[in-house]
């Protein structure tokens, strides 16, 4: 297993302890300890949660054809927030199947999540080299980016894109493309009332209190809360976030340090953002400068998938 180190193990440590100072933990930390990593691996096989998109990489890999006409015998697929690499295999098998040679290069911060996307395409034969490092820096992005001359596809799947600011994030990933290159990319569409219960239950609750349980905090420490908010920077872009608030003092405990929470205090979980189909194709096309070549999926699904370009 072959895996290239931007972010390291030392870094995310450090920066997680003044996440938690700060009382803000952003996205890259949820997947980063193994048990959070567990439980979202979990979440993701859920049909109520994940059914749609699943079915939409299905659909993605029985279009390995037309798409491997944009590239050469040899294709390198960089897929940035990978996971698990479990939807990209579907469309490399699909690849290798008609005889393209792909090399896969995952990028993700979570060390146990890039081992088992390099381990489920080596299980492939396919060529695999991990890149872990962390998706919101733009730096990184290149750095991963540069792993492979053009032209490349890349992947940001699972709504990734909505993990963080959606109009500073796109323009990042479009600075990554050359013209050759082609991206898939989908977001999440914004149902009134069912969006936020999607989240709001007993099975992502577990899979955030497995990230709080690392630090020391459980149930009995405080509650999780969720609210949706409107983003006025344009039409169509709502954001739901979450936090823990506490309702006793505790103590955190953060790579050998311990931080104190009083009761009250609000630490600040990973957020999402999720569109009107409008808003996603705006952001796309006439802020992220990206021109759609095909859509994926079908009318109501709960994501919204395109291959673009630049």
């Amino acid at each position: 297993m072959r895996v290239e180190v931007v972010l390291t193990e030392t870094d995310i440590a450090q920066e997680f302890a003044e996440a938690m100072e700060a009382r803000d933990l952003p996205e890259k930390f949820f997947f980063w300890f193994p048990r959070s990593a567990a439980k979202w691996t979990e979440l993701a096989q859920r049909d109520d949660l994940y059914g749609d998109l699943n079915a939409t990489w299905k659909e993605i890999a029985a279009a390995a054809g037309p798409l491997s006409q944009y590239f050469g015998q040899r294709m390198p697929v960089i897929s940035f927030g990978s996971g698990d690499g479990s939807r990209d295999r579907l469309l490399l098998t699909a690849l290798k199947d008609i005889g393209c040679e792909c090399l896969y290069f995952p990028v993700d911060a979570s060390q146990s999540m890039l081992e088992a996307a390099c381990a489920g395409a080596d299980d492939e034969d396919i060529e695999t080299i991990g890149i872990k490092a962390d998706i919101s820096s733009p730096v990184h992005l290149v750095y991963a980016a540069d792993a492979a001359e053009p032209p490349r596809l890349f992947i940001m799947s699972a709504n990734t894109l909505g993990a963080f600011d959606p109009l500073a994030e796109i323009r990042y990933i479009a600075q990554c493309l050359k013209p050759e290159d082609r991206l898939i990319i989908d977001g999440e569409i914004f149902e009134e009332g069912k969006s936020l219960e999607l989240r709001n239950n007993t099975a992502v609750h577990s899979f955030i209190w497995a990230l709080l349980a690392s630090a020391g905090i459980g149930p009995d420490d405080g509650e999780i809360r969720f609210e949706l908010k409107r983003d006025d920077r344009h039409e169509g872009l709502h954001l739901i976030t979450r936090h823990f608030r506490a309702e006793r003092d505790l103590t955190a405990n953060v790579a050998g340090q311990r931080i104190p929470v009083q009761r009250g205090e609000r630490i600040g979980l990973n957020f999402q953002y999720l569109y009107t189909p409008e808003a996603f194709e705006w952001l796309l096309k006439e802020h992220g400068g990206l021109e759609i070549s095909m859509r994926f999926g079908n009318a109501g699904d709960r994501f919204i998938t395109a291959l673009c370009r630049k």
